[in-house]
C-alpha cells in the first residue's frame, strides 16, 4: 500500500474514518466499543468512533468524505439493548452505549454479504489495475471469505462493456458493486449531479447522465468519482498503464489560486497520479480536472532542457552549457547598462513560480541591476485589488478562508466564474447554495453557478461591460437610502469623516438604481432586490474576479466593493468579507514578494527610508528610492529606444498582455531578451537567451493562494534541465557580480521572514508542523490569521472611498457596435502552455467567439462560421458559437490558444491607478470571413520559423 507523507501526523488524515466529522463544537459523548472506553463529539458515527480508537470495522459504501449511506451492510455491529445488527456508519454514538464489533454472528453475516458481492465480480485480481489498492479485495480478506458457494453460471454483469471515452479514466461496470460512492461524490463533493443509479434491484447500475458515455454527460472530470470508487470500476488510465504507485509526496497544485494540496503518487521518479490530499486546508481532498489529471505537460517532449543562445531573433539557436548561457546573458546585460544606463534593463516575475523564486527575481533586479524596474503578470489581473483594498481596509488581500463561505447567508459574485476558473472553491460554494444561501451574480454573461442543482432561486444582474462602478454605487445607494446600513459597525470601526463624505456622495439621486439603469442595463427593481438581499441576509459575502479588476475603473470598483461591505458590517467574522479570487496559483504570492516597481516585499514602499534601510542592510547594497517602470512603461520605452534588455521568468507576456502587436514591437526592439520557461512560448520566440525552467514537480518552495494561505511545494522528481528556477536566478546574480549563496529555498524563506513583517512567523519548520499558514503570521498571530480585520484595521479604522463612475473610453458605436469581454474555461489554464500539452485539449482545442443568436441573425451568421473580429487595436478570426448566455450586444471569448489572437484586438486602455489592462471591454465589429487575419498569417509564419530554429539546434546537438 502507499506510504503517505503526512505533515500533520493526524489520524484523521492518514486513514479513512468512514464518515465525516460532526460539528466542531459538539458536546462529548462517552461509550464503549469492544470494551474500550471512548469519548467522541456528539453526532459521531459508531464507525468513525471505532476507527479513531484503532478498532477497524469492515466497510465498503462508507468513506469519510461522504455522508453515511448504509447500503453495503458490511459494517454491521451489535449494540447492547438494541435488536438486530445496525450499520455502524448510520448509527450515531449515544451516552453509555456499548458496542460489539467482532463476534461469530457478525463475522458470519459479513462473510455472507461479501460472498454475494464476489459472486458477481470478476476474479481477475492478479491482472486487475487496482490489485494492491482495492477495498473490495481488502474487505474480502478482512472478513475471512474463502469460498463463493453461488457459482457464476446465472445472470451477472461480468460482460458489461467498458466506457473508455474519458481521456483520463475508464469506467468498467463489470467490476461495479453499486455502492453509490461515485454518485454521492458527484452530488455531495463536486455538486455536478452527473451520475445516477439507473434501474432497481439486480438491474441497478451506475450511469452517467441518461445512460450516456462519460464524455457526453455533464461530467466535468474532477476525479471525485474515481477517488471514491472502492474497486477498479473507475480507474485512472495512468495507473492502468504504469501500475500501482509505491510512495507519495504531498505538494501544492500549480494551476489556479485555490491552492489545492495533492499527493503526487510515484514509482521512483515517475509520477503515476495526482490524488487530492484530504489534509489540504484549501481543498479538503477535492480536485478539478486540471490539478487531478493535467500533469503530463511536466514531462512533455516540448520541454526545454538545454540552455540556448543566439545573437538575433532571426538566427538559429545554439545549445550551450549552463555556464556559457549565464555568462552570455550577464555580459549582454552589463554591456547594455554600460552603454545605455542603469535604468535600461529590468525583470518580470511570475505568478506561476514559487514565492522564493519570485523574491529572488525582484532582489536580482534591485540589488544586481541596481533599479526598481521589476513588475509581474499580477499587474494584468489583480493589481487593482492591492490598491483598492489597501486604501479602504489597509491590507492588499482577501479577508476570509474559503471555508468561510459555508457560513454565508447571501453570496454576491461579481465578475467571477468560480466553477470554471476556481472549480474546487466553486464546488464548495455550490454546496452552501444547496444548503440555502442566497445567490446574486453580477456578470454580463450567464455563468454556470446560476444553474446550481437544487438552488431555489438565483438573482442575475446582467450589467453592460464597463459599468461595474455604476452598479456598485446603485447597490450602496439602496443600502443607505433605505436605512439598511450597520450603524453600530460604522460608528465603532470606520472613519467617521470619510463615512459622512461617502454617505453624502452615495445618497445623490444620480446613484439611484433608477438613474443607473440607463447606464448598466440592469432593471432598477432587480438592483434594489439584490441590495436588500445582501444587506439583510445576516452574513453577506462578496467574491469577485477579473471581471472587476480588468477595467479602466478596476481600482475604483474594488473600493466600491469594500464600501458596500463596510456599510453593511460584513467584515471581520466568518461568512462575510471581501474575497478576490486570484487567477493563477501564486498571484497573491508574487504581489506579496515585492514584484511591483514601487513596493518591496510585504508592500513596503521603496520611498520609505526605514523599510528600505532594512533591505539595504540585509542585501549589502544601496537601493533606489524611486519607483521603476511598470510593464506597459517598459514596452513604450523599448519602442522609443531607451529600454534595451529584459529578464522574464515564467511569464508569457507576448500572449497574455493586451494589444499584442504593440507587445511584439516592444520585444522585437530589445537588444537582449532572456526568457526562463518550460517551453518555447510566444515570448521566448523573441528571446536571445533561453534558460530552461522547472515545473512545480521539480522544485521546493511555497505558493500563497487567494486566501493568503502559504502552502509547501515539494520536489517529487529531479529538474529535467538540472536546475530549479531559483538556482538559475542565483547564478545570474553571481555572474553579474552580486553574491547570492542560498543552499535551499528554506533559507530564502528565512530571509523573507526577517524582512517582511506579515511573514515574520513563517518558516519551513512551522509549515511542516501546521500544514499551512495564512499571513499575517507573526508574534501577534503565531498560527496565522484566517480572518482579517476581526477587531481592527491596519489603518486603524475602515475608510470609505468616493467612487465616481467614469465611463470607459472604449465604447460601442456604429463602426464597432458590439462589446467584447473575455474569460476562462474549465479545461484550460491561462495562456494554455501547460494544459494544451495534455489531453484537456479534447474539451477545448480552440478559442471561439460566443455571441447571442439575435446578433448572429442580424449579420447572417450561423454556428461554426468563421468570423472576423475587428477592434480599434487590430483584427483576428475565430469560429462562431451561438449562445444565449450572452446578452445581445455583448460577445465573449477565451485566450488559451496563442493563434487565436484574442489580445490582438484588446486595447491598451488600463486602470487609472495601476495600469491593469481593460481586457473586459473592447468595442468590436463582427463579420463572416473566409480566411485568417493578416496578423494570424504573420503569426503562423513567425511560429514556423522559430520552431524551425529550435529544431535545427536540437538536431545539430543530437548529431554532433
Amino acid at each position: 500500500m502507499i506510504q503517505h507523507f503526512d505533515p500533520q501526523h493526524d489520524k484523521a488524515l492518514s486513514k479513512d474514518l468512514g464518515t465525516p466529522a460532526p460539528a466542531a463544537d459538539a458536546a462529548p459523548v462517552s461509550l464503549e466499543i469492544d470494551g474500550v472506553a471512548i469519548s467522541v463529539p456528539e453526532g459521531t458515527s459508531v464507525l468513525r468512533a471505532a476507527a479513531l480508537a484503532d478498532i477497524n470495522i469492515p466497510k465498503l459504501c462508507a468513506t469519510d468524505s461522504l455522508e453515511a449511506f448504509g447500503s453495503c451492510r458490511l459494517c454491521a455491529v451489535q449494540v447492547e439493548g438494541r435488536r438486530g445488527t445496525p450499520a455502524a456508519c448510520t448509527t450515531p454514538v449515544a451516552e453509555g452505549m456499548k458496542v460489539t464489533t467482532q463476534n461469530e454472528r457478525l463475522a458470519r453475516l459479513r462473510r455472507n454479504v461479501m460472498e454475494l458481492y464476489i459472486s458477481d465480480h470478476p476474479l481477475d485480481c492478479l491482472t486487475c489495475p487496482a490489485n494492491g489498492d482495492c477495498e473490495l479485495q481488502d474487505m474480502a480478506g478482512a472478513v475471512g471469505l474463502r469460498q463463493v458457494r453461488y457459482g457464476f453460471e446465472g445472470e451477472n454483469h461480468l460482460q458489461a462493456a467498458k466506457d473508455e471515452s474519458n481521456p483520463y479514466f475508464t469506467f468498467d461496470p463489470s467490476k461495479c458493486i453499486v455502492c453509490s460512492r461515485c454518485v454521492r461524490a458527484c452530488e455531495e463533493v463536486q455538486g455536478t449531479f452527473a451520475l445516477t443509479i439507473d434501474g432497481r434491484g439486480f438491474d441497478s447500475k451506475v450511469a452517467a447522465g441518461q445512460a450516456e458515455a462519460f464524455m457526453d454527460s455533464d461530467c466535468v472530470s474532477c476525479g471525485a468519482c474515481v477517488q471514491a470508487c472502492p474497486t477498479a470500476t473507475l480507474m485512472e488510465k495512468s495507473v492502468i498503464d504504469a501500475g500501482q504507485p509505491e510512495h507519495s509526496i504531498v505538494t501544492t497544485c500549480a494551476y489556479c489560486g485555490v491552492g489545492c494540496s495533492f499527493e503526487a503518487q510515484m514509482k521512483g521518479d515517475q509520477l503515476v497520479r495526482m490524488v487530492p490530499f484530504k489534509g489540504g486546508d484549501a481543498n479538503h481532498g477535492h480536485s478539478c480536472v486540471k490539478g487531478r489529471f493535467a500533469f503530463g505537460y511536466a514531462t512533455h517532449p516540448d520541454r526545454l532542457t538545454t540552455p540556448m543562445i543566439r545573437e538575433a531573433i532571426d538566427q538559429p539557436w545554439r545549445e550551450v552549457s549552463w555556464e556559457e548561457a549565464i555568462a552570455f546573458a550577464a555580459a549582454r546585460l552589463e554591456a547594455i547598462q554600460a552603454k545605455h544606463g542603469r535604468e535600461s534593463i529590468g525583470g518580470i516575475t511570475s505568478s506561476r513560480c514559487t514565492n522564493e523564486e519570485t523574491y529572488l527575481v525582484q532582489k536580482l533586479v534591485r540589488a544586481a541591476f541596481g533599479n526598481n524596474n521589476t513588475d509581474t503578470c499580477a499587474r494584468v489581473c489583480h493589481s487593482p485589488t492591492g490598491y483598492g483594498l489597501k486604501t479602504t481596509l489597509g491590507e492588499s488581500a482577501g479577508t476570509q478562508t474559503f471555508d468561510s463561505v459555508m457560513q454565508a447567508d447571501a453570496i454576491l459574485v461579481i465578475g467571477a466564474n468560480p466553477t470554471d476558473a476556481h472549480p474546487v472553491f466553486g464546488s464548495l460554494m455550490r454546496k452552501r447554495l444547496r444548503q440555502g444561501a442566497q445567490l446574486i451574480v453580477a456578470d454580463p454573461r450567464r455563468i454556470d453557478l446560476l444553474k446550481t442543482p437544487h438552488l431555489e432561486e438565483a438573482q442575475h444582474l446582467p450589467l453592460r461591460p464597463g459599468t461595474n462602478v455604476a452598479l456598485i454605487n446603485a447597490l450602496a445607494h439602496v443600502v443607505i437610502s433605505e436605512g439598511l446600513e450597520d450603524q453600530d459597525f460604522i460608528a465603532s470601526r470606520c472613519d467617521t469623516e470619510a463615512y459622512r463624505a461617502w454617505r453624502d456622495f452615495i445618497r445623490e439621486p444620480r446613484h439611484s438604481p433608477e438613474a443607473s439603469e440607463a447606464i448598466t442595463g440592469v432593471p432598477a427593481e432587480a438592483v434594489r432586490r439584490a441590495a436588500r438581499t445582501y444587506a439583510t441576509a445576516g452574513n453577506g459575502a462578496i467574491y469577485y474576479g477579473l471581471g472587476v479588476t480588468e477595467h479602466s475603473q478596476g481600482s475604483t470598483m474594488v473600493m466600491g466593493i469594500a464600501n458596500l461591505a463596510l456599510a453593511t458590517g460584513n467584515i471581520g467574522r466568518e461568512g462575510v468579507g471581501v474575497n478576490p479570487l486570484r487567477g493563477q496559483n501564486n498571484v497573491q504570492g508574487s504581489c506579496d514578494m515585492g514584484s511591483f516597481p514601487h513596493e518591496l516585499p510585504g508592500y513596503q514602499h521603496v520611498a520609505d527610508p526605514e523599510a528600505r534601510g532594512r533591505f539595504e542592510a540585509a542585501w549589502g547594497v544601496i537601493l533606489d528610492d524611486e519607483p521603476g517602470l511598470r510593464i506597459p512603461n517598459m514596452f513604450d520605452a523599448a519602442i522609443e529606444g531607451g529600454f534595451k534588455a529584459l529578464y522574464v521568468q515564467g511569464e508569457d507576456i507576448a500572449q497574455s498582455d493586451p494589444n499584442t502587436q504593440h507587445v511584439e514591437a516592444a520585444l522585437s526592439s530589445l537588444e537582449c531578451l532572456i526568457v526562463q520557461d518550460l517551453f518555447l512560448n510566444e515570448t521566448a520566440k523573441y528571446a536571445h537567451v533561453l534558460l530552461p525552467g522547472s515545473s512545480f514537480l521539480e522544485k521546493d518552495g511555497t505558493f500563497t493562494n487567494a486566501e493568503r494561505r502559504i502552502n509547501r511545494v515539494r520536489r517529487v522528481m529531479p529538474p529535467l534541465a538540472g536546475k530549479a528556477d531559483w538556482e538559475v536566478t542565483q547564478e545570474l546574480a553571481r555572474a553579474l557580480g552580486y553574491p547570492m549563496d542560498y543552499a535551499h529555498p528554506s533559507e530564502i524563506m528565512d530571509e523573507i521572514a526577517r524582512l517582511t513583517p506579515s511573514f515574520a512567523g513563517v518558516s519551513y519548520a512551522r509549515l511542516e508542523e501546521r500544514g499551512s499558514l495564512q499571513w499575517p503570521c507573526n508574534a501577534e498571530q503565531p498560527l496565522g490569521t484566517p480572518t482579517l480585520h476581526a477587531d481592527d484595521f491596519p489603518i486603524g479604522r475602515g475608510r470609505f472611498a468616493i467612487t465616481e463612475y467614469v465611463a470607459t473610453e472604449e465604447r460601442a458605436n456604429r463602426r464597432f457596435p458590439l462589446l467584447l469581454t473575455t474569460g476562462r474555461i474549465l479545461s484550460q489554464y491561462n495562456v494554455g502552455a501547460q494544459t494544451r500539452r495534455t489531453d484537456n485539449q479534447v474539451w477545448h482545442d480552440e478559442d471561439v467567439l460566443e455571441l447571442h443568436p439575435s446578433d448572429a441573425e442580424l449579420r447572417g451568421i450561423r454556428d461554426g462560421d468563421w468570423l472576423g473580429i475587428t477592434s480599434r487595436a487590430g483584427q483576428t478570426v475565430l469560429r462562431a458559437r451561438l449562445s444565449e448566455r450572452m446578452q445581445p450586444g455583448v460577445v465573449y471569448t477565451t485566450f488559451h490558444h496563442p493563434g487565436s489572437g484574442a489580445n490582438v484586438i484588446t486595447t491598451d486602455n488600463s486602470d487609472w491607478a495601476t495600469n491593469c489592462p481593460e481586457y473586459k471591454v473592447t468595442a468590436v465589429q463582427v463579420e463572416k470571413v473566409s480566411r485568417p487575419s493578416a496578423w494570424q498569417r504573420r503569426f503562423d509564419d513567425f511560429d514556423r520559423a522559430q520552431r524551425g530554429y529550435l529544431a535545427e539546434a536540437t538536431q545539430r546537438e543530437a548529431t554532433s
